[in-house]
């Protein structure tokens, strides 16, 4: 009923002030109702690494009603129907083995201190109920995405630490190698496969993630390692800001045969809005960025697509979706497409949200699962820059153990040198 008075009140309007003049007026009127009854979930936006970047997390210093040197803001938001966004924690690959955890921890707590400053504006959120909760209240469901496996340091209890603090997804790699993962430059043949995928601790990460209840995030992996956690994962994964691979052959994208394999698992796929992505070229339009919805619709189905667009990680943007108040025309485009009203609710959010809920549905049929309590081995991760506290107990006993036979011989040595 709701639903229809919304409906009525956005066609009067239009009508009243002659704004119909097309079938395009109507296709964007129809996208704003759909979006007043299903939240546009974005997976990818990086508006907190700008705040890092452009104001060293100073958020005091910052007006986001006003700001506009960034993709997003408040107004734009709300131009933008944006109804949850997975705002990313992330830290370049450059902080791998130095201080990613802390530079991580900060980005977690510039994003719950911009939840805190606008109340008004953003609701912080960790799970499906909690973006619906949102919706209901006309904010903006804000979870949190770290991205790049360099950021946990190969620790087990860091990635349940960030799970407390908020963390709902992790990107397995970012434009690096982990100790555990191969990331997606491997695939170009700019970088070495370091472990053939993944490597067994990274196969533990992956169980512990779905116990934890935590989703998968497969951009910026390997082809390889899509495969492995598609085998290995009890829970559906997403890829957060990638394309298709067959629209355009960068291996950011994915490829036909994973898309089937991510339908079949349930998972789901973001498009990403990045020109780099959508065309291989450096200019797009947002009809290219149609395209690769209409291929991942064509491959696998509508119920695994959705919006990832990257705002603010990127720096080539297609015609028409220059920034977060955008996007209702790429919605208003795929209805011109022939979409139908279900289809794109499904892209919208409800394929997130059908997501994100059967990864607590196997959150929950795990509780009885202890944490994984088994660390990487020291030599996996070794470096001047890290310690082996923990560690030194085998290590001592294993020092020991050799330190009997050695003193051994250094006993006889010296009774013979007496006898002499």
């Amino acid at each position: 009923m709701l639903s229809n008075v919304i409906s009525t009140v956005i066609l009067a309007l239009w009508g009243s002030s002659g704004a119909f003049t097309s079938a395009e007026d109507l296709h964007f009127a129809r996208a704003l109702q759909l979006m007043s009854e299903t939240p546009l979930i974005d997976g990818h936006n990086d508006l907190p690494w700008q705040l890092r970047i452009q104001f060293n997390n100073e958020l005091n210093k910052v007006n986001l009603t006003t700001l506009e040197t960034t993709h997003t803001n408040i107004p734009k938001i709300k131009t933008g129907r944006l109804g949850a966004q997975f705002w990313s924690a992330y830290v370049p690959c450059g902080a791998q083995y130095k201080d990613a955890v802390r530079q991580t921890l900060e980005q977690i707590d510039v994003i719950h201190r911009m939840c805190q400053k606008y109340p008004e504006t953003f609701m912080f959120a960790t799970s499906s109920q909690d973006i619906m909760e949102a919706f209901g209240m006309n904010k903006t469901a804000s979870l949190i995405g770290v991205e790049g496996g360099h950021s946990i340091d190969s620790s087990l209890g860091t990635l349940r630490t960030m799970y407390q603090l908020g963390v709902r997804y992790l990107t397995l790699t970012h434009s690096c190698n982990t100790p555990w993962a191969d990331n997606w430059l491997v695939d170009t043949g700019s970088e070495p496969s370091q472990h053939n995928g993944l490597s067994p601790f990274g196969k533990q990460l992956i169980s512990e993630m779905n116990r934890l209840g935590m989703l998968i995030d497969l951009a910026h992996v390997t082809v390889t390692v899509m495969n492995q956690v598609l085998d290995l994962s009890e829970a559906p994964v997403i890829f957060s800001h990638s394309s298709a691979y067959s629209i355009c052959p960068n291996k950011r994208n994915v490829p036909d045969d994973v898309l089937q394999r991510v339908k079949k698992t349930g998972g789901i796929v973001m498009v990403n809005f990045y020109n780099d992505y959508v065309t291989c070229n450096k200019a797009a339009k947002l009809s290219d960025v149609a395209d690769h919805f209409d291929h991942i619709k064509k491959v696998a189905g509508a119920d695994i697509v959705g919006f990832g667009g990257d705002y603010d990680g990127v720096t080539r943007l297609p015609e028409g979706l220059e920034d977060v108040s955008k996007v209702p025309n790429l919605v208003a485009e795929l209805l011109r497409r022939g979409w139908t009203d279900e289809e794109v609710k499904d892209a919208l959010g409800n394929n997130l949200l059908r997501v994100l809920r059967q990864v607590e549905n196997v959150r929950d049929s795990l509780k009885a699962k202890s944490p994984d309590d088994v660390p990487i081995p020291y030599e996996e991760v070794e470096s001047s820059c890290r310690t082996s506290y923990g560690y030194l107990n085998n290590g001592a006993a294993h020092s020991l153990s050799m330190l009997a036979p050695l003193l051994t011989v250094t006993l006889q040595l010296l009774i013979t040198l007496s006898d002499a």
